[in-house]
């Protein structure tokens, strides 16, 4: 497994974990608004930054997607 795939699980699982969602629903979630590809790649700028940066990243980018807040 590449460590791309690696970091992708531990950041989708802490992210589901942050939102108190399960890693599947959260997959889902990104896939609807065709984002995970994108999350995926972004692995050189994740990994070497604080957690919650990445997290409120995807918060945004899921609001340019889905046009509302998304919540805690």
């Amino acid at each position: 497994m590449s460590k791309e795939t690696v970091f992708f699980i531990y950041l989708i699982e802490r992210y589901a974990e942050n939102k108190g969602k399960t890693a599947n629903v959260i997959l889902k979630e990104w896939d609807r608004l065709g984002i995970t590809d994108l999350i995926y790649d972004m692995y050189e700028i994740y990994h070497v930054e604080r957690l919650q940066n990445a997290f409120d990243d995807i918060d945004e980018l899921m609001l340019e997607r889905q046009g509302s807040p998304v919540t805690a």
